[in-house]
């Protein structure tokens, strides 16, 4: 490693966990700095996600749910975190069918990405869903769940009304109107 770069590692000193929930983990670390002073990190520790960009018809399928850190509904992509050891296709295909009713002969990874790198160390996996095949939505029992599949135009009209608001979603609706314009992702 050259020397710019080794002033920019921070040496975990000591790691404290202070919350394990069943979708997150909280802990506070204790950096030391390349000044010799040291630090408080506070992470959240999260196993990863999954989400769908599912193209049907020419329109891109959404689920609309309250999501509570924000007090109000949201119109998303399908989405959710990954199972111990979960590949991210299976889990991306699990959660287009649970959250849609629908299962995709094709999946491709788009993207993968960090969602929060500076205080979270979730990596959320982006996948296109293409050829679709119906079949019967089974949400999560604290799931309550409105599908909708939406042209480019209401997807855009969605973001400039704040309906569609979260990273994944938006950058979805980007990677799609991509697609339009030119043929390939």
């Amino acid at each position: 490693m050259d020397k710019k770069r080794e002033i920019w590692q921070e040496k975990t000193i000591q790691s404290e966990q202070i919350f394990q929930g069943h979708m997150i983990s909280l802990q506070v670390d204790t950096v030391a700095l390349p000044d010799g002073k040291s630090a408080k990190r506070e992470l959240v520790k999260h196993p990863g996600a999954a989400a769908v960009m599912a193209l049907l018809d020419g329109k891109l399928l959404v689920v609309e749910q309250f999501r509570k850190p924000l007090e109000r509904n949201q119109i998303e992509i399908p989405a959710g975190k990954l199972d111990a050891n979960e590949d991210p296709m299976e889990a991306a295909a699990r959660e287009l069918e649970e959250e849609t009713g629908y299962r995709a002969k094709s999946l491709k990874l788009l993207r993968a990405f960090y969602t929060s790198p500076g205080f979270a160390d979730e990596k959320l996996y982006l996948y296109v869903a293409t050829e679709l095949e119906a079949g019967e939505a089974n949400p999560d029992e604290d799931e309550d769940l409105l599908v909708e599949a939406i042209t480019l135009e209401q997807a855009e009209a969605y973001m400039a009304e704040g309906r569609i608001s979260d990273a994944k979603t938006i950058l979805a609706v980007y990677a799609w109107k991509l697609y339009v314009a030119t043929g390939s992702f």
